[in-house]
């Protein structure tokens, strides 16, 4: 997503520094409950450095609980701080943010076959660490929907049947992951979301980290 302004331009450096991108972003309605001061949400998903900066964190490196969390709201809160924004996340309870439609609000995320979501740059590998409020009115250009004129291998990729066209066994997809520590799906990551054309496989360990967190 090229910058169109200065704003954008500082934001994007800064993101990239953070081992983050921008990942579109919206203009709030008063129905969202934020702060009327709040002209623009950008979206931040995690860059290809993500998992190197990750890694090199106190919160990593640390032995509490949800590290990666913590370093989302310690690296995206303090830059919202700097940014005279507000910090919001998708792992929040006391208010649950709704990112999955805020998403599809940038115009840089759509929902798939499989109803995850997807993206032009990381396919169903699609995530967000959390987003930033702003003062300033922004506008994004937006993506263009990756499953136009795909074959959807998305749809029988799951080797139980857990996430198909028909919606997602959470409880059958999670008893595969514990019986099957050596499974693909447990050493590299999600086999529906790898299947998909535009998804950029991760880190055998960054795979690792996320399906540990998802089974514990």
């Amino acid at each position: 997503m090229e910058p169109r302004s200065a704003l954008q331009k500082t934001l994007t450096l800064g993101a990239a520094e953070r081992g983050l991108r921008l990942n579109g972003g919206f203009h709030p309605t008063p129905e969202d409950g934020l702060h009327p001061d709040i002209k623009t949400v950008v979206l931040l998903s995690p860059a290809a450095n993500f998992w190197q900066v990750f890694t090199a964190s106190h919160e990593y490196q640390g032995a509490l609980p949800d590290p990666m969390d913590r370093w989302s709201r310690r690296t995206i809160g303090r830059w919202a701080c700097e940014l005279g924004g507000k910090a919001y996340f998708p792992f929040t309870t006391d208010p649950i943010r709704p990112f999955f439609s805020w998403a599809l609000r940038s115009g840089r995320a759509w929902a798939s076959p499989v109803t995850l979501l997807v993206d032009d740059t990381n396919g169903l590998m699609s995530s967000f660490r959390g987003a930033i409020g702003l003062r300033e009115t922004l506008d994004f250009d937006a993506g263009s929907r990756p499953c136009e004129g795909c074959e959807a291998p998305c749809t029988g990729a799951c080797p139980v049947g857990a996430l198909t066209v028909d919606g997602y066994d959470v409880p059958r997809c999670i008893d595969y992951l514990r019986d099957n520590p050596s499974s693909a799906c447990r050493l590299h990551g999600c086999q529906v979301r790898l299947s998909c054309p535009v998804s950029t496989a991760p880190k055998p360990e960054h795979a690792q980290f996320h399906m540990a967190v998802f089974v514990r």
